[in-house]
C-alpha cells in the first residue's frame, strides 16, 4: 500500500462511520488527519432530494464565500468594446471575442472560470462542447452571462464560486484551504449550506437535503448532521 494510502486508511480510522458529526467536532477530526506535503483544498458534498432530469429541479449558481477559497481565480472574458477594457483593467488574464474563442478552439484551456457579455453567445456557443464539459460555459443561471464585466471578474478573481447538481443530484464545492482557521471554514460551510438550503426549487417535494459530507483533498468524508 502507498503512502497516501495507508495516510487514508489511518484517516478513515478515526472517523465513526455511524456517526453524524455537529460541523465544529467534523472540523476538529478533518484537521486532525496527517497533513500531505500541499496545502489541500476542503470541499463540501450534498445529496439533494432532487430529480436531475426534470429542468424545474436543477440546483445551479455562484456565490462568494464570506472568507474565499484561499486561491485566486484565473478569469477569461468574451467581450469586445468597452466592455473589454473593463474586463482588462479588472484583472481578467484575457480578453476577446473570435480571437479568444479560435485560441480556446485550438485546445487552450488553462483557466478557471469564462465570462462573457450577453451580444457574445451566440459565438461562444460554437465551443460549448469544449466548455461545457469543463464546468466554464458562461451561464446566466450561474452568473458568468453579464453586462456588469468589471464587478464578476473580481468578484470571481476573489474566489466566487459556481456550482451545479450532477447527474446523481449530488453538488459539490471547494470551501477553503486546510490551512485557514477552523473559524473560517465553518463561516464557509455554513454560510453555503444556508445558501443551497435557500435555492430549493418549488417543484421538490419531501427531504430537500439528504446527506452532508465535508472532506479534503487526501481525505476520507466526514458525514454532517442535517
Amino acid at each position: 500500500m502507498s503512502k497516501n494510502g495507508k495516510k487514508h486508511r489511518k484517516s478513515k480510522e478515526s472517523i465513526d462511520s455511524a456517526k453524524k458529526y455537529e460541523l465544529s467536532e467534523a472540523l476538529d477530526v478533518l484537521l486532525g488527519f496527517e497533513k500531505p506535503k500541499f496545502d489541500e483544498t476542503v470541499e463540501i458534498a450534498l445529496n439533494l432530494g432532487i430529480d436531475p432530469k426534470q429542468a424545474d429541479q436543477i440546483v445551479r449558481g455562484s456565490y462568494s464565500l464570506p472568507r474565499g477559497v484561499g486561491k485566486e481565480k484565473r478569469v477569461v472574458v468574451f467581450a469586445e468594446g468597452p466592455a473589454a477594457e473593463e474586463a482588462a483593467q479588472a484583472g481578467a488574464m484575457a480578453v476577446g471575442s473570435d480571437d479568444l474563442i479560435e485560441k480556446i478552439s485550438g485546445g487552450w484551456m488553462d483557466f478557471d472560470v469564462a465570462i462573457a457579455t450577453p451580444d457574445q453567445m451566440k459565438k461562444v456557443g460554437k465551443i460549448a462542447r469544449l466548455l461545457g464539459p469543463q464546468g466554464k460555459m458562461p451561464s446566466p443561471k450561474a452568473g458568468t452571462v453579464t453586462k456588469d464585466v468589471a464587478e464578476t471578474v473580481k468578484e470571481f478573481k476573489a474566489g466566487k464560486i459556481e456550482y451545479r447538481n450532477d447527474s446523481s443530484g449530488n453538488i459539490q464545492a471547494p470551501v477553503g484551504k486546510r490551512s485557514f482557521p477552523k473559524e473560517h471554514l465553518q463561516e464557509n460551510i455554513q454560510a453555503f449550506i444556508d445558501h443551497i438550503t435557500k435555492k430549493r426549487p418549488a417543484a421538490v417535494k419531501g427531504l430537500f437535503i439528504r446527506g452532508i459530507a465535508i472532506s479534503a483533498t487526501m481525505s476520507p468524508g466526514i458525514s454532517l448532521q442535517i
